[in-house]
């Protein structure tokens, strides 16, 4: 089993926290796995996507071309990673942002307004975990408990408060129909 993913966005999304955390939770379980960020010299504002990768295998290359997965947050990451999604892959698409659907009829693709259910909920910047719900809940490569306790020991103990709120964008993501 080797699945692949690219999340991207804007710098300041939480994209790079996102992909982090899939690699950390494929780690903690036992997979093999890689994290490739990729941001330009604008950093908050300006456009940025990493790579992940979990497999049961080795892993030769942590570059991603096709992806199994695509999670975008933004119109311009929609518009260059559509075309590079796997044939049956899936894409996360947060459609507060992206005013889109998907032309392609050999992919899947889950629409949630992340970041209106995250303002919503008083979890301003939470889009990010809620999407990061609804990737748990589709794929079924972790569980709900794995991937929260794979999340908390990877927050530094300086914000550990943010715990709280990002179990509840979680938990709003993985709910999300």
């Amino acid at each position: 089993m080797t699945k692949s993913f690219i999340l991207a966005g804007f710098g300041g999304q939480g994209i790079l926290f996102a992909g982090r955390q899939l690699a950390a939770c494929g780690m903690a379980k036992g997979y093999n796995v890689s994290w490739l960020p990729s941001y330009g010299p604008e950093m908050r504002g300006g456009t940025c996507n990493c790579s992940v990768i979990i497999s049961d295998e080795e892993i030769g290359s942590p570059i991603v071309t096709n992806p199994n997965y695509a999670v975008v947050f933004n119109l311009p990451s929609f518009d260059k990673f559509e075309p590079l999604v796997q044939s049956r892959g899936t894409m996360f698409v947060d459609s507060t942002l992206v005013n889109k659907i998907s032309w392609r009829d050999d992919i899947s693709g889950y629409y949630i307004p992340a970041t209106k259910l995250a303002e919503d909920n008083g979890l301003v910047g939470g889009a990010n975990v809620v999407m990061l719900g609804k990737v748990v809940a589709a794929t079924r490569l972790f569980t709900r408990d794995e991937f929260l306790k794979s999340m908390a020991a990877s927050i530094p103990a300086s914000k550990a408060e943010l715990m709280e709120n990002n179990t509840k964008a979680f938990d709003i993501g993985m709910g999300y129909k």
